[in-house]
Order: C-alpha cells, then structure tokens, then sequence
C-alpha cells in the first residue's frame, strides 16, 4: 500500500472504540432482550444464590445461549433492583 492511500482512510475503530460521525460519541450495543425461558433461569438461580463464582457463570451463560459479560450484568443488576426495594421497605 502506499503511503498516501493509508493516510485517506483513517481507521473506523481509534483506541478499541467505535466512534459516531467524529463527534467523539460511542456506539453502545443494543440492549439485550432476554427470553422467557433466560429469564427464568436467571431468577432462579439468583434465587438459590446472588453472587456467582466464575466456572459457575460460565457455565449458566453456555446453557443459556449467553455471555460471560451478559450473566455478570444481569447479576449486578438484579442485587442493585433487590437491594433497593429492600431499602424501601
């Protein structure tokens, strides 16, 4: 390539993250729906423990169709929703 045709395209991901129209905004993903059947799994498994260890989250997440980061969010914030209606009364 030359030098010239490097310097036109400049790269569409600068430092890992995806940028908007150059105003400097980050794309976010779409926000996860999760199925009836995930649901369920999930609460269920909150039910009989809130925190995971790791083998145990990436074992939920391969059973249900789901990743590491998915599961881990979904428990964080499931125990900020319980922690708060717990402060509530």
């Amino acid at each position: 390539l030359p030098p010239s045709a490097e310097a036109e395209t400049p790269p569409a991901v600068s430092g890992g993250d995806l940028r908007l129209s150059g105003k400097g905004k980050k794309l976010r993903k779409p926000r996860t729906i999760y199925s009836s059947v995930q649901l369920q799994a999930l609460n269920q498994r909150f039910q009989q423990t809130q925190y995971l260890a790791l083998p145990e989250r990436a074992e939920l997440a391969a059973q249900l169709g789901l990743t590491q980061t998915q599961v881990k969010i979904w428990f964080q914030n499931k125990r900020s929703k319980y922690k708060k209606i717990l402060k509530q009364g």
